[in-house]
C-alpha cells in the first residue's frame, strides 16, 4: 500500500480534490409513446422496456400480472 513520505498540508489536499471535474453524462434521444426524451444511454433499455418513467426519471414498480 502506498504511503506518503510526508504530511500534505491542507491547502494542498482542497486544491488536489477541487482540480477533480466530473464530465456531464451524454444524453441520447429515446422516443417513447410517440413522445421523443432524452436519457442517459445506459437508461435507454430501461426506458423502452418501461421500467423507468423518463418524465420523472424514477424507477418505477413492475407487477407481474
Amino acid at each position: 500500500m502506498a504511503v506518503p513520505k510526508r504530511k500534505m498540508s491542507r491547502s494542498n489536499t482542497r486544491h488536489r480534490r477541487s482540480s477533480w471535474k466530473a464530465t456531464p453524462v451524454a444524453l441520447v434521444p429515446v422516443t417513447v409513446d410517440g413522445t421523443t426524451h432524452r436519457v442517459p444511454r445506459r437508461l435507454v433499455r430501461a426506458v423502452r422496456r418501461g421500467l423507468v418513467d423518463p418524465t420523472t426519471t424514477t424507477a418505477t414498480a413492475r407487477r407481474n400480472p
